[in-house]
């Protein structure tokens, strides 16, 4: 159930005061009065787009990326490595900024494999009279009477 929908519920049906609703939530009075007033479903945060200090790095970072996936195991670099050789470039944020782009771009390209053909697995069974299979080959028989 929508957070909103109980504070309404609370309002509308239990009479419950505005000021035990925002003791009971911690919201402000303020917030819940706008949103019984909005008539909103459910709040909607929208971040605004924030530079990051990865961004100067992120294509050769994708890059890196991309070409350790197409290596064996034992030959990958670590992330821990590709955050040192960003720092020798002048990349001066965290490595845990490095790790969540990694993790990112790791769970992109999961979900590109699994929407295009590659990987993707469909049977080949069939209802009965559903599918027909064919033989045409040719055979001869010789009959003496």
């Amino acid at each position: 159930m929508g957070f909103l929908s109980v504070i309404r519920r609370w309002v509308l049906r239990e009479k419950v005061p505005i000021r035990e609703i925002a003791r009971c939530t911690g919201l402000s009075r303020n917030t819940i009065k706008k949103y019984l007033r909005e008539g909103a479903v459910e709040p909607k945060f929208k971040t605004p787009p924030r530079p990051s200090q990865l961004d100067p790095y992120a294509d050769r970072l994708s890059a890196w990326l991309l070409a350790q996936t197409r290596k064996s195991r034992k030959e990958r670099r670590t992330v821990k490595q590709m955050h040192a050789d960003l720092v020798k470039l002048g990349y001066d944020g965290s490595y845990e900024r490095v790790a969540a782009f990694a993790r990112a771009g790791r769970a992109d390209r999961h979900r590109a494999e699994q929407t295009t053909g590659r990987g993707t697995y469909v049977p080949l069974v069939f209802q009965p009279g559903e599918a027909f299979q064919f033989d045409w080959s040719e055979d001869w028989a010789n009959f003496r009477a």
